[in-house]
């Protein structure tokens, strides 16, 4: 008898099993809506797309070569932007220098972390930068230096104008070429920061 009741039991089990109903997998079908390159607008891509799209984590060289010269290019900022507050005769452009310094400080030991992550070298502070877009000359920093009042403020607000317009330029050709992800994350907060403070530097020289 006892026999019989856990064959009976067991097949009573078996037949549970084979005719519960299995349970879809979830699988998502909404579209995603991907963001666009500088100037270019916002997409919707499928799932799969999506799953190709995510910047890779490895950096090439043209990740690199960004890192570097934009290391260049923050410090020749704050160089500028060091020298408002005794010099400009704007308080406004005063707050605008303080918070370029503030801002592009920090991101300079981001890129240095990040270079040596990677294994490479931060440039020097006498590093050339010559054809860097944007860049002010040796005579236009001495001018800037020699320059005082509304007569700093003009030339600052036209220098460092010049100045952010380039940094888009290198931004726009790292989220092009590039492939590591915290470089497009730092590339497209520099093209929004910078974008903005044109637009403000613009308004300030318009009122000089």
């Amino acid at each position: 008898m006892r026999v019989a009741l856990v064959v009976v039991v067991a097949a009573l089990s078996l037949s549970a099993c084979s005719t519960a109903p299995a349970q879809p997998l979830a699988q998502s079908t909404a579209p995603i809506l991907a963001p666009g390159r500088p100037g270019e607008p916002a997409r919707t891509i499928s799932p799969s797309e999506a799953a190709t799209a995510v910047p890779a984590p490895t950096a090439n060289a043209v990740d690199v070569k960004y890192m570097r010269d934009m290391i260049s290019h923050h410090r020749q900022a704050i160089d500028m932007a060091v020298l408002a507050p005794t010099r400009a005769g704007s308080d406004t452009l005063k707050s605008l220098a303080s918070r370029i310094k503030d801002a592009q400080g920090p991101e300079i030991q981001y890129m240095t972390t990040w270079l040596q992550q990677q294994g490479q070298k931060a440039p020097g502070h006498h590093a050339d930068h010559a054809g860097m877009p944007g860049m002010a000359t040796p005579a236009q920093m001495e001018a800037l230096r020699a320059a005082s009042g509304k007569e700093f403020d003009q030339l600052f607000l036209t220098l460092m104008s010049a100045h952010h317009q380039g940094a888009l330029t290198m931004s726009e050709e790292v989220l092009i070429g590039g492939s590591h992800i915290k470089v497009e994350e730092l590339a497209n907060d520099v093209t929004a920061t910078q974008s903005a403070e044109i637009r403000r530097m613009q308004e300030m020289l318009a009122e000089l």
